[in-house]
């Protein structure tokens, strides 16, 4: 018996070591072709939408810094100019489209003109979004509608149009910022949780259709970001409490992560062609907990809003008018020095 245990032990250590052993060339492999297939960014045409500010605008100061030609795109003619002009200084190329996302015809204008003026197209980042925070009692049938459009079908839109220049190409990369609240849905952010879900579901199917045709897709799942944008998502219910609420959590280094960290980690996903980046421990815990246990999460979440303003307001303010003493002060004092960092004023 004993000869037996002690051949079994040894039998059940090479075993172990080999397993080990296969992990560890596996891994190692698997770097080395990451390497081997790098997607090199110099001169490379990479469209950013919402690129004037925010993460956006990190993204942009990060691809400038690899020798990318920029086109951004987004609403605001005065944060493009200072985002332009930014970029210009630290030598990138790069031009500036004003145009709403959520219209068609101008994403398809724009895919046209920036290939026209670089005659190229390499890269498309999805990163524009908008937030709407608030209970669900106050939201509307429209307010789902508005944020969908711009979440959604503006990332497709920009995809449909970008295809046929990546296929005839025959190479093309394309990075989707959703988000954890796409992953795990976040109360009083629901139709932006609805939205990112349903990002999520396109960029990762759209990956596995597009590999054939050497068209990379890579999701991005960041959680709260230091960019100072809570002064621009809308606010709908008690307005200064939501607001209050959000911005601390945004300010919170616990909760919020830091744009110019989480910008090199996306633009390394990009170049190494990976299929999912999930940005903080803390979001992949959540994934991972939501797949393990997601009634859990769930619970989680019923906690966690019981604990949130309650309000009936249906009018919608934007979160640099619904500041209060509650969103002012040292607890707040990140987000405020983020907002004029990326170009949120």
């Amino acid at each position: 018996m004993k000869n037996n245990d002690g051949k079994e032990s040894i039998i059940s250590a090479k075993t172990a070591l080999l397993v080990t052993l296969g992990a560890g060339l596996f891994a190692l492999a698997k770097t080395i072709y990451k390497e081997i297939n790098k997607f090199d960014l110099k001169d490379k045409v990479v469209i950013i939408t919402g690129g004037s500010r925010g993460l956006g605008l990190a993204i942009a100061r990060e691809l400038a810094s690899k020798g990318a030609k920029l086109a951004l795109c987004a609403r605001t003619a005065s944060q493009l100019e200072n985002a332009r002009l930014e970029l210009e200084e630290l030598g990138a190329e790069v031009i500036t489209i004003r145009m709403d996302v959520s219209n068609q015809t101008e994403v398809q204008r724009m895919i046209k003109a920036v290939y026209e003026h670089y005659g190229q197209l390499d890269v498309l980042i999805n990163n524009a979004g908008i937030i709407m925070v608030g209970p669900e009692n106050v939201m509307e049938i429209q307010d789902y509608k508005k944020v969908m459009d711009t979440n959604l079908w503006s990332a497709l839109y920009t995809i449909k149009a970008s295809l046929p220049i990546f296929l005839q190409k025959g190479e093309g990369r394309i990075v989707n910022i959703a988000s954890i609240g796409g992953k795990v849905a976040v109360p009083h952010l629901l139709p932006y949780s609805v939205s990112k879900f349903a990002l999520v579901g396109l960029s990762e199917g759209l990956n596995a259709e597009l590999k054939k045709d050497n068209i990379h897709v890579t999701t991005v799942i960041p959680n709260l970001m230091q960019t100072g944008s809570p002064r621009n998502v809308t606010v709908k219910g008690d307005h200064e409490s939501e607001y209050a609420w959000f911005k601390l959590a945004d300010s919170s280094s616990l909760l919020s992560q830091k744009a110019e960290s989480a910008a090199k980690e996306i633009v390394k996903a990009l170049e190494q062609g990976e299929n999912e980046l999930i940005l903080t421990q803390m979001g992949k815990v959540a994934v991972a907990l939501q797949g393990i246990l997601p009634g859990s999460i769930n619970a989680l979440s019923q906690v966690a809003n019981h604990f949130l303003p309650k309000g009936n307001n249906r009018q919608e303010k934007k979160g640099f008018e619904s500041e209060s003493e509650l969103s002012n002060g040292a607890a707040a004092a990140n987000t405020d020095k983020a907002a004029v960092e990326f170009n949120e004023i």
